[in-house]
Parts: C-alpha cells; sequence; structure tokens
C-alpha cells in the first residue's frame, strides 16, 4: 500500500442473507460492519433477508440504484445446499463479473480450510457502477475476504491498481 495517495472512504451495504440469523446472532454480517468502519470506510446500509432469490435481488436492487453505495458485501448463501441462493440472485443483476475473486477467495480459503473450500461459490461483480462481493456466511469466511482481499481493493492508496480507483470509470461506454 502507498501512502502518497490520500484514502478515500467508501459508502458499503452489507447483506447478511440466512433463514436463520437475526440482528443479535449476525456474527459475520457484524465482523464485516466492525473491519470496514475500522478500515475507515461508512455503512451505508446493513439488512438481514432470508434465502430466498428475489428478496434478496430486491434489495440488492434498490442499493445498485443508490448512487451514494459504492459497494455490497453479502454474507451467506453461497454454498451448494438446496437454501443456497445467492449466486444465483446476484448474478442476473451484474453487468460484468469478476471472476478472480471467487478464484483467488477459494485459493486464499484453501490454505485456511482445505478442500472444504470447494463448497464455497463465491463471487462478485460490477452493477450500475457498484461493486458487488458475496462471502459465505461463516465469519471466518468473512475475515478472510475482507483481510486478504477486500481491504486492500476498496482502498485506494493500494498500488498498482485497486477497486476503488476504478469506480469513476465503472459507468463508461
Amino acid at each position: 500500500m502507498s501512502t502518497s495517495r490520500q484514502f478515500i472512504p467508501l459508502n458499503i451495504a452489507i447483506l447478511t442473507i440466512s433463514d436463520t440469523r437475526i440482528e443479535d446472532n449476525d456474527t459475520s454480517g457484524k465482523t464485516l460492519v466492525a473491519r470496514l468502519t475500522t478500515a475507515g470506510h461508512h455503512k451505508a446500509d446493513k439488512v438481514i433477508v432470508p434465502d430466498d432469490i428475489y428478496q434478496i435481488r430486491a434489495i440488492v436492487s434498490a442499493w445498485i440504484a443508490n448512487p451514494e453505495i459504492h459497494a455490497i458485501i453479502t454474507t451467506g448463501g453461497t454454498g451448494v445446499t438446496g437454501r443456497d441462493g445467492t449466486p444465483e440472485a446476484i448474478q442476473p443483476l451484474l453487468d460484468k463479473q469478476l471472476e478472480g475473486f471467487g478464484e483467488l477467495f477459494r485459493h486464499l480459503s484453501f490454505e485456511e480450510i482445505k478442500t472444504s473450500s470447494l463448497h464455497s461459490r463465491a463471487l462478485a461483480g460490477v452493477a450500475n457502477g457498484t461493486y458487488i462481493f458475496c462471502l459465505p456466511g461463516s465469519s471466518g469466511a468473512c475475515r478472510t475476504g475482507w483481510e486478504k482481499i477486500l481491504q486492500a481493493q476498496l482502498d485506494y492508496r493500494t498500488r498498482p491498481c485497486n477497486f476503488a480507483e476504478m469506480m469513476p470509470r465503472l459507468l463508461e461506454h
């Protein structure tokens, strides 16, 4: 990370996708909020929604349409069970998918949880100039995603390039 650039705080919304979590036991959502605010970013919103693709899409679509929200991080629903529908909810909304995010997340997860990393369908992309990152529902996965990928990539000071510096160009045609 270079210190010759000024930090630019982003407005980041957090969506916990779970049929069982409530605010009191949403450790993953709380982990993400704590990490992003400690880094200097702003919590734009935080919602818990059941693992239902239409409810997920409704919230994410509203955030995508809000020009004040720069990034969305979801946690949960990226596994392979019948109720895990986050990728199916998010992929149709994306203008561009960032395949490397899921690949890198699974690689980093392999270092921690070995072949269990195969169960993750973590993904990321851009929709209407807003970044969307979908992480698994465990607080450990959220820590890995934030500390090993997102913290640096959402920091304008990271060199040689980062997601934050691309934001002004995301809506170019």
